[in-house]
């Protein structure tokens, strides 16, 4: 079997420069704006809502930069490890139909120790800004705005621990991508079946620490945020976020790769199983979108349910259009797109379906963070844009460096043929 090697030109490098720097110009003009008071208004309605309300001000731009920051970064990160977590999943199951396509996840995970640094850069310079459970007088008593219940927290969300909680993910995330890696790369090598069989140990220890760090992450990048509410079925939001974002990130670049003369053996049968797995998982995470609000919905705490109200009728209604798109974007429209047989076959109809996803899921995570840290004075302006064209330049750059390291095509995997010939 041939190897099938990705070349990136220069003029592809260079759109993704001129990727970055728009976005850091768009930034730029954001941050002017916002200093100069052109476009921050600010919603004296919104006073009534939310934490810490009493004291809330205008947020500055610089808030609105940490948040966009983190935003992105969490949502870049967890498709990076949504990479991982494919290859690890296909290695345990025995799977050959995925062999031709396995080294676009594989790829993903490049991201991941710069996703590493920004986090903890951000938290570091800009957590204050980002979450409300940093602030010291909280937890002192005879402070007048101490919280009870966040100081009930502090064992668990507190400063140091935070920080070794996130060196910790990150750390054997990359651990585990590198060692999948180095395996995979030697298979081409080296040939035989020893590295198949390291490697579906190396991804069954890594399913136990992914479905450990997963949650937990989500936990503290997330829904730490808003320190008061919690849900139980957070940490499965979350990832069903991150894994059909992930998802949708491996269909289309399996998709224009193909467009551009490369994975020349993979076929319709390929598409549709990525298109199944598209369209499967837009439900499942739609089911537990449905299973949180319903509960919550349901018993009608108050505590429990400002979550919603904040993000239905809260703010003068400011998010009420984003929380339905929310659902329109990520389940109407993968649902009803790709309900056919053919349509899961079709390049055009499954590059629609994944960039709705892709957009859709930033989307969730900005209905996630926004809400929490900006209330009343988020928007969709030159910040959040710039901030998200930047992290996207990035990561695209360091996906498709990932990506030309090694051959398109696992020449030694020992079910190559199998997935040569797959068909459903």
């Amino acid at each position: 079997m041939t190897e099938e090697r990705l070349i990136i030109s220069r003029k592809t490098n260079n759109k993704f420069f001129l990727m970055i720097a728009i976005g850091v110009v768009l930034l730029i003009v954001g941050i002017i704006a916002m200093a100069m008071g052109w476009g921050g208004e600010h919603h004296a309605a919104e006073a009534a809502h939310g934490e810490a309300a009493a004291a809330h001000e205008p947020a500055s731009w610089v808030k609105r930069l940490y948040v966009n920051l983190w935003l992105n970064n969490v949502y870049f990160t967890g498709i990076a490890l949504i990479g991982v977590f494919f290859v690890a999943v296909q290695y345990v199951a025995y799977a050959g139909w995925s062999v031709l396509i396995k080294r676009i996840p594989e790829a993903l995970g490049y991201y991941l120790p710069i996703g590493g640094a920004v986090m903890l850069i951000v938290f570091l310079l800009g957590g204050h800004d980002i979450f409300h459970w940093t602030h010291d007088y909280l937890y002192d008593v005879n402070h007048p705005q101490y919280d009870p219940i966040i100081a009930g927290k502090k064992p668990y969300l507190n400063f140091v621990f935070f920080l070794v909680r996130m060196i910790v993910y990150f750390g054997l995330w990359i651990l585990f991508f590198n060692w999948l890696r180095r395996n995979s790369i030697a298979e081409d090598l080296q040939g035989g079946t020893s590295y198949y069989h390291k490697s579906i140990r190396i991804s069954a220890m890594f399913l136990v620490v992914f479905g450990v760090t997963s949650s937990m992450s989500a936990w503290d990048w997330v829904l730490s945020i808003d320190t008061h509410w919690f849900s139980t079925m957070f940490g499965w939001y979350v990832f069903a976020s991150w894994w059909v974002s992930g998802l949708a990130a491996i269909t289309l670049t399996v998709i224009i790769l193909k467009q551009n003369g490369y994975l020349k053996m993979v076929n319709a049968n390929h598409l549709h199983d990525l298109g199944k797995f598209c369209f499967a998982f837009s439900i499942f995470w739609t089911y537990v979108w449905f299973s949180q609000f319903m509960l919550y919905w349901y018993a009608n705490i108050p505590e429990e349910v400002i979550y919603f109200t904040e993000r239905l009728g809260g703010y003068d209604g400011k998010y009420l259009g984003i929380f339905f798109a929310n659902l329109v974007i990520n389940f109407a429209f993968p649902f009803l797109v790709l309900m056919t047989r053919d349509a899961k076959r079709q390049m055009i109809m499954l590059k629609l379906v994944t960039i709705a996803i892709l957009f859709g899921h930033w989307l969730d995570f900005y209905l996630m963070m926004m809400p929490a840290t900006m209330r009343g004075d988020a928007g969709f302006g030159f910040i959040e844009v710039g901030t998200a064209l930047v992290f996207l330049g990035v990561f695209l750059f360091t996906f498709a460096k990932g990506l030309s390291k090694a051959s398109l095509v696992p020449v030694n995997h020992p079910f190559l043929e199998e997935s040569i010939h797959h068909h459903v």
